[in-house]
């Protein structure tokens, strides 16, 4: 299934971003998939430096996370298309049955879902559904989209990027992460991080250059590189700060998983154990007066090609 209507590339607009950009993007991912991740997207925009958040509009938050981002008008919100991960859809189990297991959840298995998807044209329908619907119910909840990401990012399987590419057309999607965190980043906060080796890091860079690639030659915005991969889940105050301290001019994105507080419930639904202290090192002071000296702007991906739109770093919101 496609979208009725798709402008040929040739007149889709091109990618401007001024000379020398120095810009920062903070965000948090999985907002609407628990009450503690919703409070803390809150506590650390309003009191820390974050700046944006992707939200997960079938989760069971969900509502929770729209009311909250709409009384934070500052914070950039953007979609994070959840396809895996043992999620919740947001199509009833009937309308993809390919999808879902016989418990109505997404694929846990990345890697085999990821070849099924490739083989099943069935499954492809039923994927651009539920991708679909997605980009509908974030329309639906009145927020400017900001950007798209996927869950786990799965974004980079070629026919997920490719459908996010052009249903995204339809709702103004401006911006995609491209989840490339270079070498020299990782290793400046952990050089014993996993799969910090240089033939992992090849061969994560080809992948994302190619995706790069696609999103210029669609007219989107991208980041120009990324800190959290290797250290998902475990970005606290010290790993923060000494990532804010090696970034390079650019458009970069520090991504986290913060929450108020990881009990049994909450890491039952999906939140993980360290992620209070991700919310700890994003409202500490250390953060804010690394960068404070550093000249970037703060923001999210639509305030990249916004003169002027993006708060100094440092300043009072």
């Amino acid at each position: 299934m496609r979208p009725r209507s798709i402008r040929p590339e040739s007149v889709w607009p091109k990618v401007v971003r001024p000379k020398a950009v120095r810009h920062l993007i903070v965000t948090a991912d999985d907002f609407g998939l628990d009450p503690a991740i919703n409070e803390a997207v809150e506590l650390a925009h309003t009191q820390g430096i974050l700046s944006a958040a992707s939200l997960m509009v079938g989760q069971p938050a969900a509502g929770d996370a729209i009311a909250r981002a709409k009384r934070l008008p500052g914070l950039r919100v953007g979609l994070h298309v959840t396809l895996t991960g043992g999620a919740l859809p947001l199509l009833g189990p009937e309308r993809i049955p390919e999808l879902v297991d016989r418990q109505g959840r997404l694929p846990a298995r990345l890697a085999a879902f990821g070849v099924k998807l490739a083989a099943s044209a069935a499954l492809r329908r039923q994927a651009w559904a539920e991708i679909r619907a997605q980009f509908e119910a974030f329309a639906a909840t009145g927020l400017t989209l900001d950007h798209a990401n996927a869950h786990q990012h799965f974004h980079q399987h070629p026919f997920v990027l490719e459908a996010m590419i052009r249903i995204g057309r339809d709702f103004g999607l401006r911006a995609v992460r491209v989840p490339h965190e270079p070498l020299w980043l990782a290793r400046a906060v952990d050089a014993t991080a996993p799969g910090a080796g240089r033939l992992e890091a090849a061969a994560w860079a080809l992948g994302t250059g190619w995706m790069r690639r696609r999103l210029r030659a669609a007219g989107l915005e991208c980041n120009d590189y990324l800190f959290g991969l290797r250290s998902s889940g475990r970005t606290d105050e010290a790993a923060l700060c000494q990532a804010l301290g090696a970034l390079r001019p650019g458009v970069a994105e520090i991504y986290l998983h913060p929450a108020s507080r990881a009990d049994a419930p909450q890491r039952a639904a999906g939140v993980g154990a360290r992620a209070p202290a991700e919310l700890a090192g994003l409202i500490g002071g250390a953060a804010r007066a690394q960068l404070h000296a550093l000249g970037f702007t703060l923001g999210g991906f639509g305030d990249i090609n916004r003169s002027g739109a993006g708060a100094l770093v440092g300043a009072s919101r």
